[in-house]
């Protein structure tokens, strides 16, 4: 195990914006190297003498396993040295050495003294979290309105499923403090491009909020649920602190708009509350919001997403293929996959939310319907994984109507509910079976994580046609990279098809809605992100959007 001291170097890490310091990319050492070989490659690097390093920071760290028996870590590094500019000039061709760019955030704005109506956020996930957290910062003291019930009454609400089947529609995986992402892996990293560093300013309230420091410099950081729930209270403590507002058990039933300009929403109750700047972070799971906007005449469109099921393995197994002798090292942890096929048929099949040494959880918001999902603890030690395969899915697959892809979405969970027996429990099938076109009888050696539970079936029931066909193509694909991915044994649970919101609410460059005034559609809910750090990003510059708005900048 390498001797580095992260926890030392972490906490110098702000040097970086005191001090100038060069990046040092690609420093790729063995899997247990030792302190003094850091030290080795960043002076040989430079090409300078051992005085001359003042220090340095880990910015991210990755592994490389696709060698399985000479798995590598590739470190970035900050590194402060006695005279950065002689270094530069003299390395000025070498592409792996620069200066270390300023990842510092700075507000937009501040709040005008008299603020004449308090910004609104629908929704309090990562996305409304974030952009009421950076109004409350401005000064803006935001009111943010949630569906759902604090984060502890809701896991509460939510195990009700998990143990007794007992649903509460308005309490659930979807909705409530801290939105889905609460009941996920905790993934904190995302494809976005990012070059305003906003993602390093959600990491950091992160750690501010309770978050290990070590998601500031691992290159898949996560944090799991159980920590997820102290860190959105701590956030939400925040928030309060710098005068905005968190009402639970708020949903939003109407929009007032004045020609084309919002005005104010009405609660459930009929509290209606002015407003001229609404933020729209309501989630994917939200249909009921999206059909009100739709017959507001906000413009909502159709937009692509995914259907599938979730497999799960044993994680020894998965440990075993991706890092061979390797595996079970404390630096690796529980081993991930990422997987693509394009099938004969024209659909792309996928690897979605891979929660290793997780448990798969029942995710659906409405009766009579069953819905699987993802989730993971920081530790990552339960014996299984899962992952969604879905297959994607386009409006050409349901026409006709901007909220179709909801009624194809639940036109499936409806089955599902039915085929796994009427009480919330999934169906669930062996992949031999799967592949061989017969129902299961009884499942095998690996036991299914869902609660309430699993009643052995044919998924062919429950999914289209076309995607039936791609994922019996894609499993043994699969198996190909991924020994034993297409084990008999391995089950499948349906059906998976919250992967992403079926509408996109069409937004401009100043974030506001399309044809709607004062409305800025955010995160998944909206289609403009996909987890929980794009989701949070998004809320950011939703929320420096709506500052600019406000102080009469934009």
């Amino acid at each position: 195990m390498p001797l580095l001291d992260f926890a030392r170097h972490f906490n110098s890490a702000n040097r970086a914006q005191l001090f100038r310091m060069l990046r040092l990319t690609e420093i790729k050492l063995p899997l247990d190297h030792a302190q003094g070989e850091v030290n080795a490659a960043i002076l040989t690097t430079l090409g300078v003498c051992a005085n001359e390093l003042l220090g340095f920071t880990v910015f991210r760290r990755s592994v490389d396993a696709r060698k399985k028996s000479a798995i590598l870590l590739i470190y970035t590094l900050d590194v402060e040295v006695s005279d950065e500019a002689a270094v530069l000039a003299r390395l000025k061709a070498n592409l792996h050495v620069g200066p270390t760019p300023d990842t510092s955030y700075r507000f937009v704005a501040q709040a005008p003294r008299q603020l004449a109506l308090r910004p609104v956020v629908i929704g309090s996930g990562p996305c409304g979290l974030f952009a009421g957290l950076i109004l409350a910062q401005m000064g803006f003291r935001p009111i943010i309105l949630e569906r759902g019930k604090a984060v502890r009454e809701r896991t509460q609400d939510t195990w009700g499923l998990w143990r007794k089947g007992v649903l509460n529609p308005e309490s659930n995986v979807q909705f409530g403090e801290g939105g889905a992402g609460t009941f996920s892996d905790g993934k904190l990293y995302s494809q976005i491009k990012d070059p305003q560093h906003l993602g390093r300013k959600v990491l950091t309230e992160f750690i501010k909020a309770g978050a290990p420091p070590e998601i500031l410099y691992v290159s898949k950081p996560h944090i799991g649920t159980f920590r997820l729930v102290t860190m959105v209270e701590n956030m939400r403590a925040s928030i309060a602190a710098l005068g905005g507002e968190i009402r639970f058990q708020s949903r939003v039933e109407d929009i007032e708009l004045d020609q084309g300009q919002v005005r104010g929403v009405v609660l459930a109750d009929g509290e209606r509350i002015a407003a001229d700047h609404v933020v729209l972070a309501v989630g994917h799971s939200a249909r009921d919001t999206f059909q009100m906007l739709h017959d507001r005449g906000i413009y909502v469109e159709a937009k692509s997403f995914s259907i599938g099921v979730r497999i799960e393995h044993p994680q020894s197994l998965i440990d075993q293929a991706r890092y061979g002798k390797s595996a079970g090292h404390p630096l690796l942890g529980a081993a991930d996959y990422k997987l693509v096929h394009h099938s004969a048929n024209g659909r792309a099949v996928y690897s979605f939310c891979m929660c290793p040494g997780g448990t798969v959880v029942a995710a659906t918001s409405e009766l009579e319907r069953v819905v699987t999902n993802g989730m993971s603890q920081y530790s990552r030690n339960e014996r299984n994984a899962n992952s969604g395969i879905v297959v994607d899915i386009s409006p050409a697959d349901y026409p006709g109507h901007p909220l179709a892809g909801i009624a194809f979405q639940r036109h499936w969970e409806s089955l599902a509910f039915q085929a796994g027996g009427g009480a919330y429990a999934a169906p669930g099938q062996r992949v031999a079976d799967f592949l061989a076109g017969r129902p299961s009888v009884t499942l095998g050696a690996v036991t299914p994580s869902y609660k309430p539970g699993v009643h052995p079936t044919d998924l062919a029931a429950c999914l289209p046609d076309f995607a039936v066909m791609a994922i019996r193509e894609a499993l043994p694909a699969f198996d190909r990279k991924i020994r034993g991915f297409a084990m008999d044994d391995a089950v499948m649970t349906g059906v998976e098809t919250r992967t992403s919101s079926p509408i996109r609410i069409k937004r401009g460059g100043d974030f506001q809605s399309l044809n709607t005034r004062g409305l800025y559609p955010a995160g998944e809910g909206a289609g403009y992100a996909g987890g929980i750090l794009s989701a949070a990003v998004d809320g950011i510059k939703v929320a420096q959007a709506v500052a600019l708005s406000i102080s009469g900048v934009a």
